[in-house]
C-alpha cells in the first residue's frame, strides 16, 4: 500500500533525541524547546513562538490569549477541518461559517463582510491543503471592523504570499499574516514532531499570555509558588518532541521543495485528464502542496470520487476524503451553530474531492503508478 502520507526524517532527529535522552531532559524543560521555538519563528519571520502539544490546543491557546470568550463570534471557513470550531467551542464562543471559493478552495473573501455582527471579534484564516488565502481583502475587512486575524497555518509550513505595498513587492510567509497564528506538527505535516504545535506572534503581550496560560498559569517571573490566579492549561511540549522539531526545521526548505516537486509530477501526469481538477497556484502565492488534492467530476471522468477511491485501494493506493463542511457537522449543530445556510462550494468540494499520496518522500515511480491507475479508470 502506498500510504497517503509518511513523515520524512532526513536530518539530525536521532542525534538530537539521543542527546535529550542521554542528558535526561525528556519532559517540558531542556535546551531543544527554546532552540526549536527560535529556529521556527526565524523561519517564519516572526518574533515569538510558543511550542505546545498539538495544533488544536495551539488554536485554543491563541483564542484565550486574544480574550475570545462566551458570547463572541469568530468567522471561519466552512470548508475546513473541525479543529478550529472545536477550539472555539472550548472558549464558549460561536463559529460563524463562510463558504469556500472554487479555485483555491480557501475562504471566499467576498462573503466575509456579510457575516460580521456586533458580536464578531475575529476572523480565523485557514490556508487549505498548502495554498495560502488571499489575505489582502481580509486585512481590509479586519481593519474596517477592528477585528483580530487568527491564522490557522497548520498545513502550510513555508507557504508564501507576495503583494505590492507602496510600489514595492513584499513576500511574507504564512504565519506572519495576522495578529496570531498556529501551526501543527502532526506526523503528516511538512515539518513534523510526531505530535506537536506552535503559536506564533509578533505581539509581546499576546506571547506572554500564551506562555502563561500554556503552563497552568504559573507565574512567568520570580519564584514558583503554587498559588494560581487564573485557570490554565497543561499544553507543554516535551524536549524530545522539540528535538525532532529542531532537526525538521533545519531541513524545512528541502522538504518544501520535495512537496512542490511531487506536485509538479502529479500535474504533469494528470493535467488534461478529463474530469480531474488539481489545486492551482495563484500568481501571488507559493503553494507548498501539503496534500495533492483533486476534484473528480463524475460526468467527465466516468467514475465518482468514491468509486475511484475504491479502485485505488484495490490497487494498493491509499487516499483520503476532503473535509466535510462545518454546516454538516452534527457536533456543531448540537453546540448551537447556525448551520442552515447554503454552502454550495463547500458541499461540492466535500462530495467530489480526495487527496492522493503526498508525503515528502514519495518516489517518482510511486507517483507515476498512482497517476497511471487514475488514468486507466477514465472511461
Amino acid at each position: 500500500m502506498i500510504p497517503v502520507c509518511e513523515p520524512v526524517l532526513l536530518g539530525n532527529e536521532i542525534k538530537y533525541v539521543l542527546d535529550a535522552l542521554e542528558t535526561g531532559w525528556i519532559s517540558s524543560a531542556g535546551k531543544y524547546i527554546p532552540a526549536f521555538e527560535k529556529a521556527f519563528t526565524k523561519y517564519c519571520g516572526i518574533k515569538h513562538g510558543i511550542a505546545v502539544t498539538n495544533g488544536t490546543v495551539a488554536l485554543h491557546l491563541a483564542l484565550v490569549a486574544l480574550g475570545i470568550s462566551k458570547g463572541d463570534e469568530v468567522i471561519i471557513p466552512d470548508f475546513n477541518g473541525i479543529y478550529g470550531a472545536f477550539a472555539l467551542s472550548y472558549t464558549g464562543a460561536m463559529p460563524v461559517f463562510v463558504d469556500a471559493e472554487p479555485e483555491t478552495w480557501n475562504i471566499d473573501t467576498t462573503k466575509i463582510e456579510e457575516k460580521i455582527t456586533k458580536k464578531t471579534k475575529a476572523i480565523m484564516v485557514v490556508h487549505i491543503y498548502g495554498h495560502p488565502c488571499d489575505i489582502k481583502p481580509i486585512w481590509k475587512v479586519a481593519k474596517k471592523y477592528d477585528l483580530k486575524i487568527i491564522e490557522d497555518a497548520a498545513e502550510v509550513h513555508g507557504a508564501e504570499i507576495t503583494y505590492k505595498s507602496d510600489g514595492e513587492f513584499i513576500t511574507k510567509k504564512t504565519g506572519s499574516l495576522g495578529d496570531i497564528a498556529i501551526f501543527s506538527f502532526y506526523a503528516n505535516k511538512i515539518i513534523s514532531t510526531g505530535e506537536g504545535g506552535m503559536v506564533v506572534t509578533d505581539n509581546d503581550e499576546i506571547a506572554e499570555k500564551c506562555k502563561y496560560y500554556k503552563n497552568l498559569c504559573f507565574p512567568l517571573k520570580g519564584e514558583r509558588s503554587y498559588i494560581h490566579n487564573d485557570i490554565g492549561f497543561n499544553y507543554r511540549m516535551s524536549n524530545i518532541h522539540a528535538a525532532i522539531g529542531l532537526a525538521q526545521v533545519e531541513m524545512a526548505d528541502k522538504y518544501v521543495k520535495m512537496r512542490r516537486y511531487n506536485h509538479l509530477l502529479y500535474r504533469k501526469y494528470l493535467e488534461g485528464v478529463p474530469g480531474i481538477l488539481l489545486q492551482p497556484e495563484k500568481e501571488w502565492a507559493k503553494n507548498v502542496y501539503w496534500m495533492n488534492g483533486i476534484i473528480v467530476d463524475h460526468k467527465k471522468f466516468g467514475l465518482s470520487r468514491d468509486e475511484l477511491m475504491i479502485e485505488l485501494r484495490k490497487n494498493g493506493i491509499d487516499s483520503r476524503l476532503f473535509f466535510t463542511g462545518m454546516h454538516r457537522q452534527p457536533a456543531l449543530q448540537k453546540y448551537g451553530c447556525e448551520c442552515t445556510g447554503n454552502y454550495p462550494v463547500s458541499d461540492w468540494l466535500a462530495e467530489n474531492g480526495l487527496y492522493l499520496p503526498s508525503g515528502s518522500g514519495i518516489t517518482k515511480n510511486d507517483i507515476e503508478f498512482v497517476c497511471n491507475n487514475i488514468i486507466k479508470f477514465y472511461v
